[in-house]
């Protein structure tokens, strides 16, 4: 379940991708390590929770997709945290 489907190297690369955009999207200044983190970590966190209401999205675009909402709800609750 970890990578849905795509190779580590793969996920990594969707992650950065996927972190980067959430990145630009929620105007936070993370850094490309912390973005491939948010975007991996994201896709996982996003998958899970969709997996409760019987969404499931596989292949690339789909862990892009997972990896982009579940960055932005990490950058979110990061931000909340902190205040």
């Amino acid at each position: 379940m970890g990578t849905a489907g795509v190779g580590w190297i793969a996920a990594i690369i969707i992650g950065g991708l996927a972190g980067w955009l959430a990145e630009m999207f929620m105007k936070s200044d993370t850094g490309i390590i912390m973005n491939i983190i948010l975007g991996i970590v994201g896709a996982v966190l996003a998958n899970a929770i969709l997996s409760v209401f019987g969404i499931v999205l596989t292949g690339w675009i789909g862990y892009l997709i997972a990896g982009f909402i579940g960055a932005c709800i990490l950058v979110g609750v990061g931000r909340a945290i902190r205040r």
